[in-house]
């Protein structure tokens, strides 16, 4: 008997140690920034949004990273849209030793947080930073998963011109990294396709009252206004052109383009009066993945995404997944391992980088409103 309850006792012993074995564990943490205070929180509680499903979702994998179950752990900082604000919340998160960073929302924060990440060796991918600058610092350590303003401003301004038959063109912008980038391309596109700019004006990011640019605009009779900006400025410039009897049409940049506008713009927005792009795109089979996202996200939330959700969701899981293929959460093992993302089939289509950092193909998204909703008008590539 007693050896028999031995050989029980020692059975039992290894069963245990093996289930211990089994679910040995690994911390990764994953930061995330946004602007989740001010003007455009509505934005940032979205990129937050897409960050804690992605987390959710990987922790149910029980991926596993170097033999080792991975637990995922968000740290979400807010940004509020400020670089001084943003380069703090960079430095709270290198302080906190994550592993890596998905974030920032702006080009006006994630250019300058990009050194911070940089000279700690963390990884960042933006999900919509769209400043060409973000990826040619010469900084190995930043990535973004959308199209950058070259390829978003130029294909709005030839849009504009060739199939808005925009004949004079005024160009506003709130004097941002994101806002004056996204314009300037705006305009060369314009310019390139033979269009003419009748006047360049400019504001800022905070700003209510545009009355004193509108009106100087509104002497050169411009068919097409396009704004630089966000959607809580585009918002009531919108209101104000209607005050003023300016019956152009408006467009803007992946800033404006929510699901947020209507509202803000609060019924100045006539049908097919307004244009805007998303810096991202998916059609064909890759379109499904996309709404089922966005069923997903609806029920677990009970929000609709206004824009870049889906994008911070796939920029966490090609993180992790590059962790995963290296077998180590380490940012120095990983990132090599990340550079080389070739072909990861996400939500938003797929992922590929180029040896600067840059989605590779990336796409953008044409949208008009109608009935004061996003109406796609196609998918450019």
């Amino acid at each position: 008997m007693q050896v028999r309850f031995n050989q029980v006792a020692v059975a039992a012993l290894v069963a245990l140690g093996g289930a211990a074995m089994a679910q040995e564990t690994i911390e990764v943490r994953i930061g995330h920034v946004g602007p989740t205070s001010g003007a455009i929180a509505h934005l940032g509680k979205d990129n937050e949004l897409g960050a804690r499903m992605a987390i959710e979702d990987l922790n149910a994998k029980k991926m596993k990273i170097g033999g080792k179950v991975a637990v995922f752990k968000l740290f979400a900082e807010d940004d509020a849209g400020d670089p001084k604000q943003g380069t703090a919340a960079a430095q709270k998160l290198v302080d906190s030793k994550v592993h890596g960073v998905i974030g920032h929302l702006n080009s006006g924060t994630s250019i300058p947080a990009s050194k911070v990440y940089s000279d700690a060796g963390i990884p960042q991918i933006s999900p919509s930073a769209t400043n060409p600058k973000f990826t040619r610092q010469g900084f190995k350590t930043t990535f973004r998963v959308v199209a950058d303003d070259v390829h978003l401003g130029g294909t709005l301004g030839k849009y504009a011109v060739k199939n808005l038959n925009g004949k004079s063109i005024a160009v506003i912008d709130d004097r941002t990294a994101y806002g004056q980038g996204v314009a300037d391309e705006f305009e060369k596109g314009v310019k390139a396709s033979g269009g003419k700019v009748v006047g360049r004006e400019f504001t800022n990011d905070k700003a209510t009252d545009f009355s004193a640019i509108l009106t100087k605009l509104k002497a050169a009779n411009p068919d097409v206004v396009f704004f630089g900006g966000m959607d809580a400025v585009a918002g009531p410039m919108l209101r104000q052109m209607k005050q003023l009897g300016i019956n152009a049409k408006f467009m803007g940049g992946d800033g404006i383009c929510s699901g947020e506008l209507p509202k803000l713009a609060a019924g100045s927005m006539g049908d097919g009066q307004v244009y805007c792009a998303e810096a991202g795109g998916v059609e064909g089979e890759a379109k499904k993945s996309m709404d089922d996202f966005k069923a997903k996200f609806r029920a677990k939330f009970n929000a609709d995404v206004q824009i870049y959700a889906p994008y911070v969701y796939d920029a966490t899981m090609v993180m992790a997944a590059a962790m995963e293929k290296a077998g180590s959460a380490d940012p120095a093992k990983y990132l090599p391992v990340l550079a080389k993302t070739a072909g990861y089939k996400g939500v938003t289509g797929t992922v590929a980088f180029d040896e600067k950092g840059d989605i590779k193909n990336g796409a953008l998204t044409l949208f008009t409103y109608k009935g004061g909703a996003r109406d796609q008008v196609a998918v450019v590539r």
